[in-house]
């Protein structure tokens, strides 16, 4: 799709647990995985721009989130199929953890 985002085969575990091992982030999981694709606006809240682009790319180099850009500012989705594909059950799993703790 874009630059920087690794394709589905390349997804590795260590990496997908590594992004989401981080309690910002996998708040970011939970908002995209519930109200789907959104801008980084959006998603930023009243952290600091320079702070989210970290996150951001953390996410996308994991291969947990797409990143195009629209106009001035870029759409985040979740890469559910890939995920799902690359490790059946997994995203079902954490999301179920966060919701617990």
């Amino acid at each position: 799709m874009l630059e920087n985002h690794p394709q589905p085969h390349e997804i590795k575990l260590e990496n997908v647990l590594f992004a989401l091992g981080n309690p910002l982030r996998l708040a970011i999981l939970q908002s995209l995985a519930q109200r789907g694709e959104q801008s980084c606006n959006a998603l930023r809240g009243e952290i600091a721009k320079s702070t989210m682009t970290h996150h951001w790319r953390v996410l996308r180099d994991s291969g947990v989130i797409w990143q195009r850009p629209v106009g001035r500012e870029n759409l985040i989705s979740l890469r559910r199929d890939c995920l799902d594909q690359r490790f059946p059950g997994l995203l079902d799993a954490l999301l179920t953890a966060a919701t617990q703790r």
